[in-house]
């Protein structure tokens, strides 16, 4: 109840893997739906793999309709990135993800703009 009502109360949130997937998802649509939210299950000693992973999955329902938002891939990559350790002198993987982010145009569930060939800096 508390998350539905001030969710900007928590920062980290520790549960179960299935209490965990049913918070993740009422966060993701409490941040402006399942397409937006980027997610990670970390393991913060690094004697196993973590994972990072967009919340909606694969969508296959929307697969090839030129409809799917990619913030939520673009968020997790980020998250990946920030956790791994790189270089010295590498970019900042959370700036280079605002900075794709930024560069996603409305989606077009949203605004009927959405279209993968014109996806600023990702353009093939």
């Amino acid at each position: 109840m508390r998350m539905v009502i001030s969710p900007d109360r928590f920062d980290v949130i520790v549960t179960t893997n299935m209490f965990g997937d049913i918070i993740t998802d009422l966060g993701a649509v409490l941040q402006g739906g399942m397409g937006l939210a980027s997610s990670a299950n970390l393991n913060p000693d690094r004697t196993a793999p973590s994972m990072f992973e967009p919340v909606h999955g694969s969508a296959p329902d929307i697969a090839g309709k030129g409809i799917a938002n990619p913030l939520a891939a673009i968020l997790s990559v980020a998250m990946m990135l920030d956790h791994l350790d790189r270089p010295t002198g590498r970019p900042d993987p959370v700036g280079c993800a605002a900075s794709a982010v930024e560069a996603v145009p409305t989606n077009t569930r949203l605004g009927r703009e959405f279209n993968h060939g014109r996806c600023g800096p990702c353009r093939p």
